[in-house]
């Protein structure tokens, strides 16, 4: 059996503690996976797992040999990758992202990629809460963030602006009673909506050398950010939202924009992986493309 493809079930095995989600992820049988732990097994003359019903975890001795295993991989893949530069990406991609990133942004970009390699396959997962890499068989996760997730491998793409929206009906209905939004504490007064996946309703603004933090009461807050859009659309208050969303409803006049001289925080587009080792060349061509395609079509 190939040995290189042996060690590759082995160190996703020890990564995922499961001999099905190694099947599932590598796109091969249980059985062709336990075939291949025995090779590894009998080649190495040593025990490497415990096997129970419930659970796959390293023997000791497995446990000492994952680095040189590791180590040995990494330079195999190397020399497979100077013999092969030359060959057409191939294989199966699967990504996460957002819902409302995913819909308006990453798919003409993955458009493109797949027009540039018509071997490559992909599958991607909208939502937006934070997904379990190893769990659900994820090569790439698309996120915006501050701060993500510090387990993952982050690796900037892009920078996601955003802006305070209103449409014209709200602004003219709360004129007289609320009155307008000069300055960042007027919000207070105001019905704010929220996106409750980050920023804990803080939006943080700045105009030049000025940084003002308010604390916005939300009677609506949502966990996507096309609903809140749509909350915005339909006069029910002010919100911040990614001008890839804002941008079109903005030209069309359908949104104002709140506070024009004041700029939220911008956030990083962040391409998130679970570990740098053995990060396949496709998933590696897709990682610059995006950052590529993103420097060159700005929202």
């Amino acid at each position: 059996m190939d040995r290189v493809t042996a060690a590759k079930v082995f160190l996703d095995v020890a990564q995922s503690q499961s001999f099905s989600r190694t099947a599932t992820r590598l796109n091969m049988s249980r059985p062709m996976v336990t075939r291949y732990i025995e090779a590894m097994e009998d080649w190495l003359q040593i025990r490497l797992l415990h096997r129970t019903t419930r659970k796959v975890s390293l023997t000791s001795a497995g446990e000492a040999c994952l680095k040189d295993v590791e180590q040995w991989l990494q330079q195999a893949d190397q020399l497979t990758a100077l013999v092969n530069n030359s060959q057409e990406l191939s294989g199966m991609v699967r990504i996460t992202s957002s819902m409302s990133f995913g819909y308006s942004q990453l798919m003409p970009a993955i458009q493109g990629f797949m027009d540039l390699h018509p071997q490559v396959r992909i599958d991607i997962d909208l939502e937006d809460s934070t997904a379990d890499l190893t769990d659900k068989s994820i090569d790439l996760a698309i996120r915006i963030a501050s701060n993500p997730d510090s387990s993952l491998i982050g690796k900037p793409i892009g920078v996601c602006e955003s802006v305070l929206v209103a449409s014209p009906a709200y602004l003219e209905k709360t004129r007289h009673t609320l009155g307008g939004i000069h300055y960042p504490q007027d919000l207070v007064k105001h019905a704010c909506l929220g996106y409750k996946n980050f920023e804990r309703h803080i939006w943080h603004l700045s105009k030049g050398e000025q940084f003002e933090s308010v604390s916005v009461d939300c009677r609506l807050s949502v966990n996507e950010a096309t609903a809140l859009l749509h909350g915005v659309l339909n006069g029910m208050g002010v919100a911040l939202q990614p001008t890839y969303l804002a941008n079109h409803y903005l030209h069309n006049g359908r949104l104002c924009h709140v506070l024009p001289e004041w700029t939220p925080r911008d956030l990083t587009i962040f391409a998130l992986y679970s570990s740098r080792k053995h990060l396949s060349p496709t998933v590696r061509a897709l990682i610059d493309y995006l950052e590529s395609y993103f420097a060159d079509n700005p929202w």
